[in-house]
C-alpha cells in the first residue's frame, strides 16, 4: 500500500523539543516536494515547513522560523520535523504530505498525498 505515517507526537512542556517522523511506504520520497502542516481547533490548516524535491527551496511559517526544521533521510525514506522552543500555540494535529509539479511553497492544495496526523500538545 501507498501511505505516509506520522509518529512522535505527544505532550511536551513549553520550551521543550519534539521530533516528528513521517515514514513513507509503497513509494519513494525522491522526486516529491515534502511538507508539514498543522491544524488547531477552530483554525484553518496551515503550512508549517516545506521543502522542494531538490532540497534547494524551503518555506517556513513566520510563527515557526528559527524554531522548526524540516529534513529528509532518503536512506530511510522518512521526513522529519524538528521542533524546538515549543509554545502552547504550537498545539495542533500535525500532518506530513507530499506533492509534485511546480514548487509553490506550503500551498496545501498542491500536496495530494497525506498522512493521518499526529497530535502535539504543548502545555505545562
Amino acid at each position: 500500500q501507498v501511505q505516509l505515517v506520522e509518529s512522535g507526537g505527544g505532550l511536551v512542556q513549553p520550551g521543550g523539543s519534539l521530533r516528528l517522523s513521517c515514514a513513507a511506504s509503497g513509494f519513494t520520497l525522491t522526486g516529491y516536494h515534502i511538507g508539514w502542516f498543522r491544524q488547531a481547533p477552530g483554525k484553518e490548516r496551515e503550512g508549517v515547513a516545506c521543502m522542494s524535491s531538490s532540497g534547494v527551496f524551503t518555506y517556513f511559517a513566520d510563527s515557526v522560523k528559527g524554531r522548526f526544521a524540516i529534513s529528509r533521510d532518503s536512506s530511510k525514506n522518512t521526513v522529519y520535523l524538528q521542533m524546538n522552543s515549543l509554545k502552547p500555540e504550537d498545539t495542533a494535529v500535525y500532518y506530513c504530505a507530499t506533492g509534485g509539479l511546480v514548487w509553490t511553497g506550503c500551498a496545501s492544495r498542491r500536496f495530494d498525498r497525506w498522512g493521518q496526523g499526529t497530535q502535539v500538545t504543548v502545555s505545562s
